[in-house]
């Protein structure tokens, strides 16, 4: 039986618009991925198995001459227990090596030690992995889990007409089977770089090739002996150059030779990190030939109309996949939309300012909205504009018009409502997980139902302030507000009884990082009072009082400089 077929971006009117198993509003099409994602654990070639609808990744196991190859672990100690208990129905060797494709899916890895009852099982995978889990939890945390909570239902709930259908890679972000989602990483202990690398693990030949996708650290392996690569390049999904919760560019010309390499290698069989295995050389060649035919077409339409005189927004309506690749779900949009990739591969490629000249100085947001909306009649005649729109299927221009009108201190609960409404609409006629969870989640804000404000300021926590209260300084330099600032010049440093040694120099509107050398004033403490502070248990000036943080200098002029940042354990 012939799969509902994805409309480009979402559709213009309900006619793909369906309700699901447990009440779920959605697109057709959506709903009918999720049959692609299901938890099975597929047999890929005799001692070869990966675990789909898991979690948000798969789990792929590969038996060896001197044990099983774990490749990749989830998001939880749960979740890695649960592909374990999976395996042992098929296996009972004992796991003598983990790899990492990339960053994303390394937080299961303390179910392989348990399990085995020892810690010392070598974990091989690309030096930068370290780097890139610190980042995504520093400065950029709040935008960048925002995203997270945003794309992948997080805060959605499971049943209803909001009701989370799939994420496009997985059925959840993380599987609610799995609930505590104990953290359990272990760092790599065999890293490698971006050069091509022979490994003997577990006694099989894998070879290493660097190849980023939606992460630099992505590589593919190839086991030459099983004729079988395991990689991070095709998903089960048109591949998304740009992701709605916000990432570094994901340059399509990079990921190309990735893709160009996996082809030749001629695998007879390929596992991904996401979706159904692929089986038979000439099925495999044809299906991933295509796939990446669609990522250059996308770079190449995108930069011939850049080239044209074409504005972002104006490539986004141009860009259009041929129907041809809807015959194949890997290179269909069920996750982001052709729409976004070519707007994002422009930008990517040439900043912001797409030679539009509205967009080179534009008004604030808000300003601009109530000028539209004065100008279009005032509020009650665009509301009525909107609900009309919404009533006859024009879409767009209802999102727009909602949009206006919620914004500034002159919207009103109603207002809010009427933008919910409309992102709802396009939620349950987009077959794209990420479009349709981004504009659900938005529209349980814009309702009441949901508040996320939490998502918009920093929360440190305990474990990772103690475990680098160095950086846990550095990172305030971002949350200085510069208006509130002290004037002139101040050095304050850190001292931590643990013996890390840190400072901050305020200055010209900033706080730049130092080694806290000839510092005006220091603050001495443990890590984990720090963090009590940093959390807001016990404020500082709780803490200078308790003694449990004593400042060497100016107990005013201290507290006063901290209270600048925009952090309430500093303020309080």
């Amino acid at each position: 039986m012939a799969q509902p077929t994805p409309t480009r971006s979402f559709a213009g009117d309900a006619g793909h618009t369906v309700t699901g198993p447990r009440g779920q509003v959605t697109h057709d099409a959506h709903l009918a991925h999720s049959d692609r994602l299901a938890r099975k654990l597929y047999t890929v070639a005799p001692g070869v198995w990966t675990l789909v609808g898991n979690g948000l990744s798969n789990q792929t196991f590969v038996e060896a001459p001197e044990g099983v190859i774990a490749i990749d672990t989830g998001e939880s100690v749960e979740e890695m227990t649960s592909a374990l208990r999976e395996l042992r129905t098929v296996c009972d060797r004992p796991v003598a090596a983990v790899l990492y494709t990339h960053f994303h899916y390394v937080s299961g890895t303390r179910a392989v030690f348990d399990e085995a009852g020892r810690d010392d099982i070598p974990v091989h995978g690309h030096e930068r992995i370290a780097v890139n889990l610190t980042r995504a939890a520093a400065e950029i945390g709040p935008a960048y889990m925002r995203g997270i909570v945003e794309q992948f239902a997080v805060s959605m709930p499971l049943d209803g007409p909001d009701g989370i259908v799939n994420v496009g890679l997985g059925l959840h972000y993380r599987n609610p089977e799995h609930a505590p989602f104990t953290p359990g990483h272990a760092p790599v202990t065999h890293p490698f770089g971006d050069a091509p690398v022979a490994l003997r693990i577990a006694g099989l030949d894998v070879h290493v090739q660097h190849a980023p996708s939606d992460a630099d650290d992505s590589v593919t392996y190839w086991f030459p002996s099983l004729r079988l690569a395991v990689h991070n390049l095709v998903w089960p999904v048109l591949f998304n150059v740009f992701a709605i919760r916000g990432e570094e560019y994901r340059d399509p010309q990079v990921m190309l030779r990735g893709i160009d390499h996996l082809r030749a290698l001629g695998p007879d069989a390929l596992v991904a990190a996401h979706g159904p295995p692929m089986l038979g050389h000439d099925e495999i060649a044809r299906r991933v030939t295509r796939y990446r035919d669609s990522i250059q077409f996308l770079w190449d339409q995108t930069v011939r109309l850049t080239n044209k005189g074409l504005s972002s927004t104006e490539i986004g309506h141009a860009i259009r996949l041929p129907a041809s690749y809807d015959d194949d779900f890997i290179t269909s949009e069920y996750y982001g939309v052709a729409e976004h990739h070519g707007r994002q591969i422009r930008s990517g490629l040439f900043g912001f300012f797409d030679g539009d000249p509205a967009n080179l100085f534009p008004l604030h947001p808000d300003d601009h909205a109530a000028r539209i909306v004065a100008g279009l009649g005032g509020r009650d005649a665009v509301r009525t504009m909107a609900r009309t729109a919404l009533d006859t299927d024009d879409v767009r221009w209802a999102l727009q018009l909602a949009a206006w009108l919620a914004r500034g201190d002159a919207a009103d609960d109603g207002d809010r409502r009427l933008l919910a409404e409309a992102l709802r609409t396009v939620a349950a006629r987009t077959s794209a997980a990420n479009i349709r969870n981004w504009c659900v989640t938005r529209a349980l804000e814009l309702d009441g139902t949901l508040d996320n404000s939490r998502l918009r300021r920093h929360r440190f926590a305990t474990r990772q302030v103690v475990a680098d209260p160095a950086r846990s300084v550095a990172m305030l330099r971002v949350m200085l507000d510069p208006d509130a600032a002290p004037a002139g010049e101040l050095r304050l440093a850190w001292h931590f009884d643990d013996g890390t040694e840190v400072g901050l120099h305020l200055r010209n509107g900033i706080a730049a990082p130092y080694d806290g050398n000839d510092a005006d004033a220091t603050l001495r403490c443990a890590p984990a009072a720090w963090a009590a502070v940093l959390s807001g248990r016990n404020p500082l000036g709780a803490a200078v009082d308790d003694g449990s943080v004593v400042i060497d200098g100016d107990r005013a002029t201290v507290i006063g400089a901290l209270g600048a940042f925009e952090v309430g354990g500093l303020r309080s």
